[in-house]
């Protein structure tokens, strides 16, 4: 990710679930913050619920390869944590892209 960084400690996920400002769909939750500097911060979160860790690490893979490729797209100075939702298990990488951009757009973070 060129433009961006990896949300990893607690506290940060903490702070933007709590401050942050959340859109859903079928397939993922989108949670919003802005953070103040020139850069985004992306966070993936998949619980144990979605399934096992193959599972949840091809749904994080897929949620964090959407975003690389997207990137240009989204405004910056911002943090981002995307929670997948049990329907994300079974789909397809278009699919998780496509709710990407549609919460994108819902936030009104990406760039026209």
């Amino acid at each position: 990710m060129i433009f961006s960084e990896s949300l990893k400690k607690y506290r940060q996920f903490q702070f933007v679930y709590r401050n942050g400002k959340s859109y859903a769909d079928k397939y993922l939750v989108m949670y919003v913050k802005e953070n103040g500097t020139d850069r985004n911060r992306i966070g993936v979160s998949v619980s144990k619920k979605v399934g096992n860790s193959v599972v949840r690490h091809r749904v994080t893979r897929l949620v964090r390869e959407s975003y690389r490729l997207q990137e240009a797209v989204f405004n910056s100075g911002l943090d981002i944590v995307v929670v997948a939702r049990k329907t994300a298990a079974s789909v397809r990488y278009f699919e998780i892209e496509e709710a990407l951009l549609h919460l994108g757009k819902l936030h009104r973070i990406i760039k026209v």
